[in-house]
């Protein structure tokens, strides 16, 4: 069975009746048809509707980007994943008790700005700010990985969150582009920390821990004792929960940064951005339900075939992976799971606009 913000799922897959569930199950969706934002390449995005606080939410003013009663939320923004970037925001909104409460924080490279601007378009009322991200120094630091897509250098910005937010910000929720929510980003932004502990996030301590780093690893004595003291297990960066006063007294990116460098001395992992978190935080985060990173709906990273949902309740489906839900749907290919993406995609289709 199925259920959104504790939404349930039985292996192997899900049948078609339950995605027909799924789909009436999801809140209906009104938009003005009218309101468009207008990329440089010309494909407009609607203006998605305005979410209003429950009686029960605390007030913030509006201007406030820095209150520690707002849930702040991280994102990188490009234009390769722009559109799903608006999924993912419109479903926060959407699924939020506080959605007036959340302070959106963007990241982008000096030339893409200006996708703030669409942004703001579709959503007027959104509390955000962008922040300009100098990917010269990184740059320099990024070795080729499986998949190219990895190596784009915003791929990194989320090593550098606790110089790019101002120090205002002391915890912050980092998403990817390629999830939606389908519960209260309030709940997993309350995860506690413990003491001492700099992110949380859901562990997969059954998956295969050595095949993220190569053979050139583990054979050296003194690069292999790194987890001799941890219980260290396989984590997705696409969604943590990070306490950046904690990143910035431990300067913990330095500690990435190093791990970095060496990697362009000898090659030890192959997967861009998440090995280097494995290495400084794997065995040392606080644990996330499961159900907050229901990951891997893109497939792997060579061919992005179909997947299916992970046993259990479900309250964010990520399409980490190859396959994205936006590419597939276009290309007339989609997978049964990129039915839950589609009710939050707000790009204009051709026979919207000629209606």
């Amino acid at each position: 069975m199925f259920k959104l913000g504790g939404l349930k799922s039985t292996p192997p897959s899900p049948s078609p009746h339950h995605l027909l569930c799924l789909l009436l199950l999801l809140p209906i969706i009104i938009i003005n048809a009218t309101a468009t934002a207008t990329t440089a390449s010309g494909r407009r995005f609607k203006e998605a509707p305005q979410y209003d606080n429950s009686p029960a939410c605390p007030s913030i003013s509006t201007q406030d980007m820095c209150s520690q009663q707002a849930v702040h939320v991280a994102m990188t923004l490009d234009y390769p994943y722009l559109r799903g970037t608006m999924a993912a925001i419109f479903s926060i909104l959407q699924h939020s008790s506080c959605p007036e409460n959340i302070r959106f924080h963007f990241i982008s490279t000096p030339s893409s700005t200006h996708l703030h601007e669409a942004i703001s378009s579709s959503f007027p009322y959104l509390r955000s700010q962008i922040y300009s991200f100098d990917t010269y120094p990184v740059s320099g630091l990024i070795s080729s990985s499986i998949r190219s897509a990895l190596d784009s250098p915003l791929n990194y910005a989320r090593n550098y969150l606790a110089n790019i937010l101002p120090p205002c910000v002391q915890k912050v929720v980092y998403l990817d582009s390629d999830l939606v929510l389908v519960d209260d980003i309030a709940l997993l932004a309350a995860t506690p920390l413990g003491a001492g502990t700099v992110l949380a996030a859901p562990e997969y301590c059954d998956a295969n821990f050595t095949i993220y780093f190569t053979p050139t690893f583990w054979a050296n004595p003194l690069l292999s004792l790194t987890f001799s003291e941890r219980n260290a297990c396989y984590f997705n960066t696409g969604v943590m929960v990070i306490d950046l006063e904690r990143w910035r007294e431990g300067d913990y990116t330095t500690k990435l940064v190093e791990w970095m460098e060496l990697q362009k001395r000898m090659r030890i992992y192959e997967l861009g951005s998440l090995p280097p978190f494995l290495l400084v935080f794997a065995g040392n985060i606080a644990s996330v339900d499961h159900k907050w990173n229901q990951h891997g709906l893109g497939g792997d990273n060579f061919r992005g075939l179909c997947r299916n949902l992970h046993p259990g309740p479900v309250s964010l489906l990520h399409w980490s992976g190859k396959g994205k839900p936006w590419v597939r749907l276009d290309a007339n290919r989609p997978c049964p799971l990129d039915a839950l993406w589609a009710p939050y995609d707000l790009l204009q289709t051709q026979f919207a606009l000629e209606s």
